[in-house]
């Protein structure tokens, strides 16, 4: 019996472990910069290419109506129960807080019943046209990394277009078209995602997948995110490898899920008839309940934290680098030119951390807290770093065998141009201890 329950129980825990081992390799990997190892010749530091943790980024938004007056309720008015032009007795009054419907009650906790929602003013103005612009700003790079879902408490729109910027809303791209019909409201064949292939992924389509309803389960529109990734991850995300692989190599794909801003323009609200109804235009507005936008600030791979602080997002940058986006080296630290972090090899990627300046050197070079003397080497008044007689570089991050090709390993990471690194062990060292500087001598290095 006892041997029974116990293959029973391991039967469960293999399903179980099987069902949910997609989940931690999606965005499981990228959470550490930077880690102490200990080897043969001591402590040092391994790097790694790194990313904040993914989150709901709809609490750092700032949001914007166009017109700004949109919002109903000022001066307060009667609108029609959804889908139903016969019941017309709701008041929306911005003077009163249980009848408002300011825009924060599209980010605030769905929990709640009733559930609250945004509200713009109704078709009053027939047959001038009902269009509201609504931009979500963070002032800082994002990556996206799963579906933009809008919940409208009315019927969704007949037409609507999701657009981003890359730019804090200099200018403005398509992301997606919907419409209950694409050829008569936008010129576009209608489309879905299915419909896509790793080769058109960029493509920017017209669906019809999201057309009118007043339906609890037809509220909802999708900006699909994860079916995207699927293309190169396949179905359940699970060679991230082959995804990762393509961000690092392919800039346009890494661009079409970053964004600063987000812009929905509701162009023609939900009708659900071929006419408008003329005579009972109270039932025609806009209404949303909730916006859901997951991502993680973009910081090149070079941070794992991201800080909200004076109503901004920044990156904490490792790696000697700074910047909002860790998009530059630190003043000292320019060696080789700045570079992203790569997400290979997998699972911890490429740090392409930034180096000391060769003008740098002698100023500070090592600190013990930023910058640390790698391979057991210890750091002289922030000067130079003291290296085991087995290496050498700024930060003993290389061993002197490599630079004669004889031990045929990998070279530290970080690692100085190899016609420069004797060259910067030799700026290191005190002047009493240089031997005399010949051209012959100069021309070996």
């Amino acid at each position: 019996m006892y041997l029974s329950r116990f293959l029973s129980l391991h039967a469960l825990w293999v399903t179980v472990s099987s069902v949910m081992q997609p989940y931690p390799l999606v965005w499981g990997h990228y959470d550490v910069c930077k880690t102490q190892i200990y080897t043969e010749e001591g402590k040092v530091w391994d790097y790694m290419a790194c990313q904040p943790e993914s989150t709901d980024m709809t609490k750092y938004l700032k949001v914007k109506l166009d017109p700004p007056d949109i919002t109903c309720g000022d001066p307060p008015e009667t609108f029609c129960a959804m889908g139903n032009p016969y019941m017309c007795n709701n008041e929306c009054d911005a003077s009163t807080p249980e009848l408002a419907h300011p825009p924060e009650l599209m980010f605030d906790f769905e929990g709640r019943h009733p559930s609250t929602f945004w509200q713009s003013a109704t078709w009053k103005d027939y047959p001038k046209p009902l269009q509201v612009n609504i931009t979500l700003s963070w002032s800082k790079t994002i990556e996206l990394t799963d579906n933009i879902v809008i919940t409208f408490e009315s019927g969704r729109p007949d037409q609507m277009i999701l657009e981003k910027s890359l730019d804090y809303g200099r200018t403005w791209q398509p992301y997606q078209y919907y419409a209950t019909d694409c050829l008569d409201a936008f010129h576009m064949d209608p489309k879905s995602v299915k419909d896509l292939s790793q080769h058109t992924v960029l493509e920017i389509i017209c669906t019809e997948e999201y057309a009118t309803g007043y339906m609890t389960n037809s509220k909802i529109i999708h900006f699909e995110i994860k079916d995207r990734f699927a293309f190169f991850a396949g179905p359940w995300l699970r060679n991230m490898a082959s995804l990762y692989g393509q961000l690092d190599t392919t800039k346009k794909l890494r661009d079409f899920f970053t964004v600063t801003d987000l812009r929905i323009r509701l162009l023609r609200p939900a009708v659900g008839e071929i006419f408008v109804d003329e005579l009972h235009l109270a039932r025609y507005f806009y209404a949303i309940s909730d916006i859901k936008v997951h991502g993680r600030c973009k910081c090149n791979l070079h941070a794992t934290v991201c800080v909200y602080d004076n109503s901004k997002l920044a990156c904490e940058c490792e790696h000697n680098t700074t910047g909002p986006d860790c998009g530059k080296c630190k003043k000292n630290y320019q060696g080789r030119p700045w570079s992203p972090g790569s997400y290979l090899p997998i699972p911890k990627g490429t740090a392409n951390t930034c180096i000391p300046s060769i003008s740098s050197i002698g100023t500070n070079v090592c600190d013990n807290e930023l910058l640390h003397c790698q391979n057991g080497g210890t750091c002289h008044n922030h000067a130079r770093c003291l290296c085991p007689a087995a290496y050498t570089g700024v930060l003993c991050e290389k061993r002197r065998c490599e630079e004669a090709g004889g031990c045929g390993a990998r070279s530290g990471q970080g690692a100085p141009p190899r016609g420069h690194a004797a060259l910067l062990l030799l700026l290191l060292l005190p002047p009493l201890l240089l031997p005399p500087a010949t051209p012959t001598a100069l021309l070996a290095i």
